[in-house]
C-alpha cells in the first residue's frame, strides 16, 4: 500500500484559553508517531501528514491517545484522506465561489448521519440560513457568519450530534486542507 496524505481535525482545542495544544507540539507528536511530511494550519487544530497506514479511524484513535498522554486531556480527532476532502469540496451544494468564506462552513462527522437526525429542525424558520447533508459532512450557509447563526446553534445541540464526533471548519479551511493533502 502506498503513502496517503491525511488531515487530522482536532475538535475543541485552543478555544477561549483552555485545552491548549501548541502547533509545534502537535507537529512533533505526529512526527513521533511515525508520520511523514507533517504540517499544521492555523491554531485551531488542523494538521496534515503522510502515512502508509490506511485506516482513518485507527489513525484518529492513535492521534487522540497520543494527545491525551502528552497534554493530559482527551481530544476528539477525525482523520480524513485527500480524496474525501476533495469530494467534500466538489459536492458542496452551495455556490462556494460566490460566497465569502465566513458564510460557508462544513461540519465533519465521525460517521454517516442521516436526514432523520435533523428532521426536527425546521429549515424554513432559519432562512436565509440553510444546511445540507453530504457524506459524513453537513454544509452550512450562514450569510451573517457563524457567530451570528441561529441555525448553527440548533445544529450543534447535543441531541443532534449524539454518538458522533462533529467538528466544523470555515470554507477557507476546507479548501486549504484539501490543497495541503494533495499528493
Amino acid at each position: 500500500m502506498g503513502t496517503t496524505r491525511y488531515a487530522a481535525l482536532l475538535r475543541g482545542i485552543n478555544v477561549g484559553g483552555s485545552r491548549k495544544v501548541p502547533m509545534a507540539g502537535l507537529r512533533t507528536l505526529l512526527q513521533d508517531l511515525g508520520y511523514a511530511d507533517v504540517g499544521t494550519y492555523l491554531q485551531s487544530g488542523n494538521a496534515v501528514f503522510s502515512s502508509d497506514r490506511g485506516d482513518e479511524d485507527a489513525l484518529a484513535a492513535e492521534v487522540s491517545a497520543a494527545l491525551a498522554e502528552h497534554f493530559g486531556f482527551t481530544v476528539d480527532v477525525l482523520v480524513r484522506d485527500h480524496a474525501y476532502l476533495r469530494a467534500v469540496l466538489d459536492a458542496c451544494p452551495f455556490p462556494a465561489a460566490e460566497l465569502e468564506a465566513k458564510q460557508l462552513h462544513a461540519t465533519y462527522f465521525s460517521a454517516p448521519v442521516g436526514p432523520d437526525r435533523f428532521a426536527s429542525v425546521d429549515g424554513a424558520a432559519f432562512l436565509p440560513e440553510e444546511f445540507r447533508l453530504g457524506d459524513r459532512v453537513l454544509y452550512l450557509y450562514a450569510p451573517d457568519g457563524l457567530g451570528r447563526s441561529k441555525l448553527a446553534e440548533v445544529l450543534a445541540r447535543p441531541r443532534l450530534t449524539k454518538g458522533v464526533v462533529a467538528t466544523a471548519r470555515n470554507w477557507n479551511t476546507v479548501v486549504k486542507l484539501a490543497e495541503l493533502t494533495e499528493g
